[in-house]
């Protein structure tokens, strides 16, 4: 499980490196002006679809049900079932599709009502998002397609699709003189980008022999206990989005560029969260799912720590980053082309909020499948909820007075919400078992982030003077040389900690 997890990690690693190739021509090219908010609106509506209805809520109910089906059917049974969810899915995203397209000006107004007084920008906007719509379409099979490839062991094709999108849309970019304007480039980008990744799962489920076979959708026993774990599934899954469409509502209202400094803090926070929470989440699910249908529950149980162990040793230091260093951050990411230092500024206090919830994001996908393995999702359902509704309480009071900020710090504390209740309830129903090891690597952890810290406090000033001569490189400089040398002294500290409290997470 362990070289899965490192494999899902290093594509992801790779999509988020790409990714941050991306933002940065994004942000060169789009800054953080009306066009950005565009945009940034604009591919967020069917991402927002794609999050209740493909991402979190699919997966949590079909890699269970699959597996399943594979253990008592084998792989003919489950192309069959595979194939009956795909038509189901392809049927209900047509239908979806039509009715963005036919109201996406009332979509607009529910999801940014703050764009209504700019008719431009709202404008600009209706037009980017009936472009970038139908990748919701292509996404939403791409994920049945990775599902049925992670339950089998088949983690690469899956982790590397997100590296498709990030290519179309930076080439897309560079061809942005062909079309009205950079947002449209980039839009077109993402759509075509949906269609790619679609044609690489295909090609990997094929060449494994896991391909779905077409069939009708019928409503088997197989399909109605998997439609009796999606429901609850959807609802949870719509809960976590239910805070992104507040922050999205909320930001719409703030001055020009404050939705842009939440997107462009976000796609930093995501690095680690993409690279080490929803990896984790990926492999761990299929494997409690294979280990209980055979019977192990210890083995799950032990899969589940190491795993959280492993994923906590790998955010912590992300996390002391983003809480210290996140104005030369943002200065060495993006600041050049249009993206300015007052642009930089107010992403880096939003990264800095965000930072505060980043560990408990990371563990709440490992969390969330001590109930998900079980076939049950409607436990993590009503949690989500719960800790959505603090959350948007939170917004509303924290908007105000901080602005983007606020909304980004009542996001961490919803994580942090989240991860309590789960792992309470989890723990309580023997789903969970914390162990040694998990407590050792957190106390080691404990140590080598408190040592980073101090690295960087004292360090920061010192080599901002080192690179102030190096002119526009400066920044990025800065940058490299605080994140090379803090990883060294978070590692050493690290090692030695693992070290004196005999622990091996490879094992």
């Amino acid at each position: 499980m362990l070289k899965s997890l490192l494999s899902v990690g290093g594509f992801t690693l790779l999509s988020r490196f790409s990714g941050f190739l991306r933002d940065m021509v994004l942000g060169a090219v789009l800054g953080a002006g009306f066009a950005a908010d565009a945009f940034v609106v604009a591919q967020r509506l069917p991402n927002h679809f794609r999050a209740i209805f493909g991402e979190g809520a699919f997966n949590s109910a079909y890699v269970p049900s699959y597996s399943r089906v594979v253990q008592y059917e084998g792989v003919a049974g489950a192309r069959i079932f595979s194939g009956q969810i795909f038509s189901g899915l392809l049927a209900s995203q047509i239908l979806l599709l039509a009715l963005a397209w036919a109201f996406t000006p009332a979509f607009i107004d529910l999801l940014a009502p703050g764009f209504r007084a700019d008719p431009e920008k709202f404008q600009l906007t209706v037009t980017l998002t009936r472009i970038t719509f139908p990748y919701l379409l292509f996404i939403t099979l791409v994920t049945l397609q990775s599902g049925t490839l992670n339950a089998h062991g088949y983690f690469a094709a899956a982790a590397f699709a997100p590296v498709l999108m990030n290519l179309s849309m930076m080439v897309f970019l560079g061809l942005a003189f062909l079309f009205p304007n950079a947002g449209s480039a980039a839009s077109w980008g993402l759509t075509v980008s949906g269609l790619l990744q679609l044609a690489l799962t295909s090609a990997a489920a094929s060449r494994a022999g896991i391909l779905e076979k077409i069939a009708r959708p019928a409503l088997t026993a197989n399909v109605r206990q998997f439609l009796s774990t999606l429901g609850p599934a959807v609802i949870g899954s719509a809960g976590t989005q239910i805070a992104l469409f507040a922050d999205t509502i909320i930001s719409s209202m703030l001055p020009t560029g404050g939705p842009s400094s939440i997107y462009y803090a976000d796609r930093i926070y995501q690095l680690p969260l993409g690279v080490i929470g929803i990896a984790a989440g990926t492999v761990l699910l299929p494997e409690m799912s294979k280990l209980l249908a055979a019977g192990k529950p210890n083995a799950a149980l032990k899969a589940q720590t190491r795993t959280m162990a492993l994923s906590l040793a790998l955010a912590a230091p992300f996390f002391v980053a983003f809480i210290m260093i996140p104005d030369s951050i943002m200065r060495g990411v993006f600041l050049r082309g249009a993206f300015t230092a007052e642009a930089a500024d107010a992403s880096a206090a939003v990264l800095a909020a965000y930072g505060f919830g980043l560990v408990a994001f990371v563990l709440v996908r490992s969390a969330v499948a001590s109930f998900q393995a079980h076939g049950d999702t409607k436990t993590p359902m009503m949690i989500a909820l719960t800790a959505v509704a603090i959350n948007v309480a939170l917004k509303i009071v924290l908007f105000t007075p901080l602005g983007a900020v606020g909304l980004a710090s009542a996001t961490a504390v919803g994580a942090w919400i989240n991860l309590v209740l789960l792992a309470f309830l989890a723990i309580r129903r023997g789903a969970m078992k914390p162990d040694l090891l998990l407590w050792k690597t957190a106390t080691a952890v404990t140590t080598a982030s408190a040592a980073l810290a101090a690295f960087a406090l004292f360090a920061a000033l010192p080599i901002e003077r080192l690179v102030r001569g190096l002119g526009r490189f400066a920044d990025a400089s800065e940058l490299v040389i605080l994140g090379l040398a803090g990883a060294a002294v978070y590692g050493v500290v690290l090692f030695i900690g693992l070290r004196i409290f005999g622990v091996k997470l490879r094992r």
